[in-house]
Parts: C-alpha cells; sequence; structure tokens
C-alpha cells in the first residue's frame, strides 16, 4: 500500500510537495518477442523492468487503458504512471454517443485505479486538432475528472504549431492548455519536419505558467541498420534526433519531463515500406525482436545524469 500526493507549483511537478523530473517512456501495450497484446503479468514485468532499465521514473500508457497488470506492477516496483483515455485525432466530437463513450471508459479506469499510489495524470486525449466542438468535448471531460477524482493532474498529448507563422519559433495555441495541470505535447521535428540538425534551430515560445511534459517524439529505426545521421531508418540517425532533440527540449525552461515515442517496435499494418517496417512501427528504442538501439543508450544517460 502506498501514500502520496501529486500537484504543481508553477513550472514545478510535486511528488510528495519535492519537485521531480518525470524520466519517461511511451509504452504500447504489446508484448515484447510476441507480437500480441500485453495481457499477462509477465508481459508487464518484461516491459516495466525495460523501462527501469532505461532510467525511467515513469511511463506513459498510451493511447488506451492498459490491462491492470500494469498499473498493480507499477505500484509494487515504484513507477509512476500516465494512463490515458482513448480520444485520438478526428473523432465526431459532436456526436453525443461518441461523448458518452468516451466518458465511460475514463469513468471505468478511474474507479478501476483511483486508489493506485503509482497513477499521477489521467490524460484526455492524444493529438486532437482544435476546434469549437472539440474544445467543449475536452473541457467536459476534464470537469467530469475532476468530480471523480480531484486528487490526480489532468493533461493531454496537445499539439505545438509555428508561432505567427515562423516556422523555426514553435508555441502551443489551444484553449485545452488553460484547462490542464500539465501542459503535453508531441514533438517530431527531425522526422516529420526537417533533419535532426533542425533541432538546434528551434526556439519555443510557451506563456503557460505551468510544469511541461514532451509527451512524445522520436525517429524511426530499423535495428541492425547503419548508416550516416543523415539515412533516414538507420540507427545512427534515431541516435542523433534523440542527441539533438534532448538538447533542444533542455532549453526549455518549463520541461519538467518527457516520455519519447516509444520502448519497443510495435506492430502497425499502415507502415508498409518494404525491408524497412513491413507492418511495423520502427519508432521503438527496442527491436521487436528485444535488441536495443543505439538511441536507447543515449536516453539512459540522459536520464542516468538527471
Amino acid at each position: 500500500m502506498g501514500f502520496r500526493t501529486i500537484s504543481t507549483k508553477g513550472k514545478h511537478i510535486l511528488l510528495n510537495g519535492s519537485p521531480i523530473y518525470l524520466k519517461g517512456i511511451s509504452i504500447h501495450e504489446e508484448s515484447l518477442l510476441r507480437a500480441r497484446r500485453a495481457h499477462s503479468l509477465e508481459d508487464a514485468k518484461d516491459l516495466l523492468e525495460k523501462a527501469q532499465e532505461l532510467g525511467c521514473n515513469y511511463v506513459r500508457l498510451a493511447h488506451y487503458p492498459h490491462n491492470e497488470h500494469m498499473v498493480r506492477l507499477a505500484d509494487k516496483m515504484g513507477l509512476l504512471v500516465w494512463e490515458e483515455n482513448p480520444v485520438y485525432w478526428t473523432i465526431d466530437w459532436e456526436n453525443e454517443t461518441t461523448y458518452k463513450n468516451a466518458e465511460h471508459q475514463l469513468s471505468e479506469l478511474i474507479y478501476r485505479d483511483k486508489n493506485r499510489a503509482s497513477v499521477i495524470i489521467w490524460s484526455m486525449a492524444n493529438e486532437t486538432p482544435t476546434s469549437n466542438a472539440r474544445n467543449l468535448f475536452l473541457k467536459q471531460l476534464a470537469a467530469h475528472t475532476r468530480k471523480l477524482d480531484s486528487t490526480r493532474l489532468i493533461s493531454a498529448a496537445l499539439e505545438q504549431k509555428d508561432y505567427q507563422g515562423n516556422t523555426e519559433i514553435r508555441t502551443i495555441e489551444d484553449p485545452f492548455a488553460d484547462v490542464v495541470d500539465v501542459l503535453s505535447f508531441n514533438e517530431y521535428i527531425g522526422w516529420y519536419d526537417g533533419l535532426p540538425e533542425k533541432c538546434s534551430r528551434i526556439t519555443w515560445k510557451i506563456d503557460q505558467d505551468k510544469p511541461i511534459l514532451i509527451s512524445e517524439f522520436g525517429a524511426g529505426a530499423k535495428q541492425g541498420l547503419y548508416g550516416t545521421i543523415d539515412e533516414r531508418w538507420t540507427e545512427n540517425y534515431q541516435e542523433y534526433l534523440y542527441v539533438e532533440t534532448l538538447k533542444m527540449i533542455s532549453k526549455i525552461d518549463n520541461v519538467q519531463g518527457m516520455s519519447p515515442w516509444i520502448l519497443i517496435d510495435f506492430k502497425s499494418p499502415a507502415r508498409t515500406l518494404p525491408n524497412i517496417q513491413d507492418g511495423w512501427n520502427r519508432k521503438g528504442l527496442i527491436s521487436d525482436d528485444g535488441v536495443k538501439k543505439k538511441a536507447f543508450f543515449v536516453l539512459k544517460d540522459f536520464y542516468l545524469k538527471k
């Protein structure tokens, strides 16, 4: 049994009243080496032990409620947890049935895990473009969450954008940023947006006086494929992107943690690049057959020095 408080003050996340830097990784509910849903205690142990080996004190369980083994074991191992409601991209925001579905799933998650000391953040959504209907949808979810559980932090993986048309200054312009306790966003500078060297030219204008978690960043790499730092899909490219991204992120004053994408390569049938993806998302720091890529050790070293 564990007791703890989680709160924020200015840019800080406070665990039992003391500032903490969340050294995390995003995790899908997919079993290492088995290419199936991670539904057993053994699966949870595989995943969370790899996160601890990486130097994590925190994990983001994306993008839906994971099985109960994960949070029970996180309690036992002393890992902090972000849990997420499956509100993703562009759903039917104006459909009342859709909202009720989202509210029901979130309620079930909170009822199940509200006594888990490991759980510190309820995430409302992932990468949802702003609109009036979407803003109302998420605000209702946040209000419902606070009614059910006022002891934890609320966040969502938002999107960043150019500041006043300047592609080298980034900001968060999202009404939901005023609702959350922790400002989180996904960014893929150097992968979907230029090359890794672009990170050195990016500055951030973030006016919200809140702690920031970088909920996602990363690049795809086929384990065992090597080349120059400018050759996509090589371990060298992924490693270089991590080096440059960590430098960039470290310059953002309010950043209090991160959960790069992602711990392990996972099945993704839409990823069809022959001899590279072959139905897998290759952004893992560990390959689908359990081999650590070069970027794993870059992030591990960064965390060990924090």
